[in-house]
């Protein structure tokens, strides 16, 4: 059941209260058994705690990215519901909605059959994109991804490691589907490794990225570029810029060895009104 969370813009709601309502929201999500997680076996969308880093980035998505629990919320790359899981918490079942895609068939069917089934206002879909690791025998081109929703359908769209998988084209090309289906004024919460050679000489820095092939981008393993993928800082702006998406923001990560909250560096843009 959606625990109630009224975060009303900062001019009625102070950013302090609404900030510890959003923390009391964050606890109560980490003490819930009841809700749904997949065997650690089958998570395939990357290390770490699947609950805690979903909770982790709904506070993200909130805090940094604006997110409201009115909003119509599209997650692609949602691959097994790590993100949807604490945000069925979180969106108003009343008023938002929640697409998830992703090339993963069994991610999706786990997705369906986890969290559709107990949250209606929860949908996923495969979207059978090729991709050398995650779907290397996919049938739609990453550089022609057209998904299937009408315009200017959400209020927000997140891709959270999925830039990081990418090389540049098919960013653009997710990059236009997104300036369709955002609302005016929605907005895009993106991750991704935004690279300035400086952050690669110090000691803490993770991945070690080293120059890839194409101009421009730093790739962790050159026996798999896609693994973990960077590009100079500004090449990923300027394709969200190109597609008409306005940048209204950018958070550098701790993978460069700084202080963060966050480990990939975060890009919010919006739709233009």
């Amino acid at each position: 059941m959606n625990a109630q969370f009224d975060l009303s813009a900062n001019e009625i709601t102070p950013v302090a209260e609404s900030d510890e309502r959003l923390s009391r929201l964050m606890d109560e999500i980490a003490r819930n058994e009841a809700l749904p997680a997949p065997s650690p076996e089958n998570v395939f969308v990357g290390d770490g705690d699947y609950r805690a880093i979903g909770l982790e980035y709904l506070g993200h998505y909130v805090r940094i990215g604006g997110l409201k629990p009115t909003h119509r919320v599209l997650d692609i790359g949602c691959g097994i519901g790590r993100m949807a899981v604490p945000l069925t918490q979180f969106l108003d079942p009343r008023t938002a909605f929640y697409e998830g895609v992703d090339p993963v068939n069994e991610g999706i069917q786990w997705c369906v059959q986890n969290i559709g089934s107990a949250y209606p206002n929860f949908r996923f879909c495969r979207v059978d994109v090729a991709h050398e690791l995650y779907n290397p025998g996919g049938a739609i081109s990453g550089d022609k991804v057209v998904l299937p929703f009408p315009n200017a359908h959400f209020d927000f769209v997140t891709m959270v490691s999925v830039a990081t998988h990418l090389p540049a084209a098919e960013i653009a090309a997710y990059a236009s589907e997104i300036m369709r289906l955002l609302a005016p004024g929605g907005r895009l919460f993106l991750t991704a490794f935004l690279v300035d050679e400086a952050d690669l000489s110090r000691p803490d820095a993770r991945p070690k990225f080293l120059k890839g092939e194409a101009p421009g981008t730093w790739i962790a393993d050159p026996a798999a570029p896609l693994g973990a993928i960077g590009f100079d800082n500004g090449i990923v702006q300027d394709i969200l810029k190109k597609s008409g998406l306005a940048i209204q923001r950018v958070s550098f990560g701790h993978w460069r060895g700084v202080e963060s909250a966050h480990y990939q560096d975060v890009i919010i843009a919006t739709r233009p009104e």
